[in-house]
């Protein structure tokens, strides 16, 4: 078991990231987060079919990091569907665009015109040892990318992949996670590519086990807003209607309240409370070394073939199957210390950006 104590804020280790999401209300969260760290350079970001397809993942990644003030990051498409089985999207959890009811303009830049595979391995060439790759989408353009450059295990300085559920129930089938059962095959292919290395290279996992910790609540967003220095109080309530729109004097603020409304709502009506589940922001902080948390080695194996099992993931903790660790999942995380840091430096970026009367034009 290892553990990895939270950097104080002005006094953090300068991180490199490689980011591939299918944005996605957390995934959005997670990025504008990362938008706030000074530390952390954002390398590119590639654009992975999911939550919605991959050309909308693109334009919601374009547009988010122009209102985050980060407009020079290249941003990539690579897969447009898992590498075996048909895309599934989720347009009752993250919306028809993905983002909720928030509606981001029309960004200015275009998708990168280099294939995000091709993008990810020269970059990984060109910096061996200095890149972090977070992953929270399903794993396909990161299997096709292995199957192009089989020593990015080792050419990465490490991986934080946001998926699986282990020994507790799934969020898609009763015993599967969504990015895994998105596409299995992609992540079978990545864990099998990461057995037998040593345990510093071995990735760290974010499963539902603790990313379900991470109940973002409407307090939450009452003080993102306050420390935005919003005008007025940010109050998404369970009884207020469902679909109102934000008014706050924070363009960030605003568009973020409008995902987490959303968000809200569909966890509601699952019957897990007036709550969002904000995955993926919990891994952006583990791979911008933010978060504290502890992981044990694993031995995981995804299902790929049974019909009602496709996608579970099993870890053996134990060493039964008389194989080596692929993974290292994360067994202990902090979800108070989670949301302090959220509200603090997102709430700073907003707060940097202006505050603003009217939507930017």
């Amino acid at each position: 078991m290892s553990e990895d104590p939270t950097p104080t804020a002005g006094h953090r280790e300068s991180v490199s990231l490689l980011v591939d999401c299918d944005t996605g209300i957390d995934d959005a969260l997670a990025l504008a987060y990362l938008c706030s760290q000074p530390q952390v350079e954002l390398v590119a970001v590639s654009s992975t079919p999911g939550n919605v397809a991959a050309e909308q993942v693109a334009r919601n990644n374009l547009s988010l990091l122009e209102l985050c003030g980060r407009p020079d990051v290249p941003v990539a498409i690579g897969a447009r569907a898992p590498l075996r089985i048909p895309l599934v999207t989720t347009p009752e959890t993250h919306g028809p665009q993905g983002i909720g009811y928030a509606e981001l303009l029309e960004p200015h830049g275009k998708v990168y015109d280099v294939d995000a595979v091709e993008l990810w391995v020269e970059a990984a060439r060109s910096r061996p040892g200095e890149l972090t790759a977070l992953l929270t989408a399903p794993l396909t353009n990161f299997a096709l990318a292995l199957r192009a450059e089989p020593r990015l295990p080792e050419l990465l300085r490490g991986v934080v992949i946001m998926g699986g559920s282990y020994y507790y129930q799934g969020n898609t089938t009763p015993t599967a996670e969504w990015n895994t059962h998105v596409d299995p095959h992609a992540a079978a292919e990545v864990f099998a590519a990461f057995s037998g290395l040593p345990e510093e290279q071995l990735p760290v996992v974010c499963a539902l086990e603790t990313t379900e910790r991470i109940e973002l609540k409407p307090k939450h967003l009452a003080a993102l807003a306050a420390e935005a220095g919003c005008a007025e109080p940010e109050l998404v309530m369970p009884d207020q209607p469902e679909g109102r729109r934000s008014t706050a004097s924070s363009e960030l603020v605003r568009h973020v309240s409008d995902m987490l409304r959303f968000y809200f709502e569909f966890h509601r009506r699952y019957d897990q409370g007036y709550v969002a589940h904000i995955h993926d922001y919990f891994a952006a902080s583990v791979a911008a070394g933010t978060a504290r948390y502890r992981t044990r080695s694993a031995t995981v194996h995804v299902e790929t073939t049974a019909p009602r099992l496709i996608g579970t993931t099993v870890a053996d903790f134990r060493g039964l199957w008389g194989e080596p660790p692929n993974a290292r999942i994360v067994s202990e995380n902090h979800p108070e210390e989670a949301f302090n840091e959220l509200v603090r430096s997102l709430g700073g970026l907003a707060r940097r950006l202006g505050n603003q009367d009217g939507r930017r034009r």
